[in-house]
């Protein structure tokens, strides 16, 4: 294959999202049928991508010497493009009909297919240069959306998200000088590009700047105490904050971690060092600050944020623990919490287009009259839980053994921590399922006798995701497989 269609599934949606709003739909069901098309078009072409994968790099551009902007497919980035690919058109699907009363879709749709290019090329980026410049080009495609609707409350949550975005990428520009400064390459090199000979009496002092640039990229990751625009982001559409808190956004920041982590600082320089317990210590704070938050929520949404928040951090441990098998225990847990809640959010979406109830309090007897989205959410709360064996336990597993291979005082803590927060899942997911199925022996049926499940454009994507987490659980030695393949070239 061609390198040159390594820019294909970037410029595609950024081209024609931009180009959207030209367009002069006589319906809007013309408008919703071009952008299905062009995201499923796209996924198509991710697909052709990743499993004809050009060998090397491509590079697009020279900005200034060493400064590229290049790309390459290799593991890592398959994983989160895989991803990526495969959420978004059924994303898409859904955010038609809960659209449809907001107004200002042609803006939205085109903001929204812009992302998904804007977020594949971080998954393809084969440099710090490449992959910081798109991470910044996220904040700016995304802001709109968490502002859909220009509420006070929405254009309050956007400027939270960009003051947090641009003093996260303030850290995380530290980190890229450094690398620039002190390493052989601006590209991905398994085992990190730091320059031994040139590096040598400077080791606390890059170690210092890889906590700093954690804590930047950590910013979209929401770690903690750095995690406050993400529940506040949660009055945009369900659409923009299922895809910010499963996929674009959040995991963008995760991925970014593992790639400075394992990919241009080095785990050989960080194991054992402050740098390496500093960011464990970060994750563990973050996991059970989130749980514990998630459990005192009452809003909904704001509950599955928080929810966010602690699960993120999961990924950012399994990092943390610097070995190959963190590495696929982070690769697990990204994969299997973004369609888990991705479906979580569709659901208290449907709640909230049907019903127009926000609060978890406000859920009696809704499981009795939404059968089809309360099924779904059982099945995406028993994931997140960890309930064998569904794939939520599987990640969580992995990441558990992991911690016992790397054999440290801290890894063992975050054993525990770990435990403790999938209590504190398992009561603010249950509660609320609770509520929905059992309501309270006041409660009257006829209260919501109109209430009904959504239409089929919002029920078939999240019945689509909890198929696929069944699935899941019965492929996951393949997967962590293919995850191990990745993480042994970190030997």
């Amino acid at each position: 294959m061609n390198k040159y269609m390594i820019l294909a599934p970037i410029l595609f949606p950024l081209v024609t999202g931009a180009i959207l709003p030209l367009f002069k739909f006589g319906e809007r069901k013309y408008r919703n049928i071009y952008t299905e098309l062009v995201t499923t078009l796209n996924s198509i072409l991710v697909w052709i991508l990743l499993l004809n994968a050009p060998k090397g790099t491509y590079r697009a551009l020279n900005l200034a010497g060493d400064l590229e902007i290049t790309f390459h497919v290799d593991g890592a980035g398959s994983v989160f493009a895989g991803l990526v690919a495969i959420l978004w058109p059924i994303a898409t699907l859904y955010a038609f009909e809960y659209m449809k009363h907001h107004g200002k879709e042609t803006s939205f749709f085109s903001f929204y297919t812009m992302t998904y290019g804007i977020t594949v090329g971080i998954a393809l980026a084969a440099n710090l240069m490449t992959m910081y410049m798109f991470y910044e080009m996220l904040t700016l495609v995304t802001l709109p959306l968490v502002m859909a609707g220009m509420s006070r409350e929405a254009i309050m949550a956007g400027r939270k998200y960009i003051l947090y975005s641009m003093a996260g990428a303030a850290l995380a520009f530290i980190g890229f000088i450094f690398i620039f400064t002190y390493g052989n390459t601006m590209n991905f090199v398994p085992g990190g590009v730091l320059a031994s000979s040139d590096i040598t009496g400077k080791e606390t002092l890059l170690r210092a700047v890889y906590v700093m640039a954690v804590i930047g990229f950590g910013v979209k990751a929401a770690i903690f105490p750095f995690h406050g625009w993400l529940p506040s982001a949660s009055i945009a559409p369900t659409p923009v904050t299922a895809l910010l808190h499963a996929v674009a956004v959040v995991k963008a920041g995760a991925f970014a971690i593992i790639r400075i982590t394992y990919y241009s600082f080095g785990t050989d320089f960080l194991q054992g060092t402050f740098a390496q317990y500093t960011v464990m210590c970060f994750a563990m704070v973050t996991i059970l600050y989130g749980s514990a938050r998630a459990v005192k929520e009452p809003h909904f949404k704001r509950r599955l944020a928080y929810s966010t928040v602690s699960n993120l951090s999961y990924i950012v441990f399994g990092a943390s623990l610097m070995t190959p098998l963190g590495l696929t225990a982070a690769f697990s847990h990204m994969i299997y919490h973004a369609v888990i809640k991705i479906t979580l959010f569709f659901c208290a979406g449907a709640v909230l287009c049907k019903t127009h109830r926000e609060y978890v309090r406000e859920l009696n007897g809704l499981g009795l009259k939404m059968p089809v989205t309360f099924a779904t959410f059982a099945i995406g709360s028993l994931s997140l839980v960890g309930i064998p064996p569904f794939p939520g336990f599987i990640s969580k597993w992995n990441l558990c053994t992991a911690a016992v291979e790397q054999g440290s005082r801290l890894a063992y803590t975050g054993i525990g921590v770990l435990l403790m927060s999938g209590l504190l899942t398992a009561i603010y997911m249950f509660t609320t399922l609770f509520r929905a199925y059992f309501p309270d022996d006041n409660f009257d049926i006829k209260s919501i006798k109109d209430v009904k499940d959504p239409g089929w454009q919002m029920c078939v994507p999240f019945v689509i995701f909890s198929v696929c987490m069944i699935v899941m659980s019965f492929t996951a030695p393949a997967v962590i497989n293919y995850f191990d393949s990745i993480a042994g070239l970190m030997r």
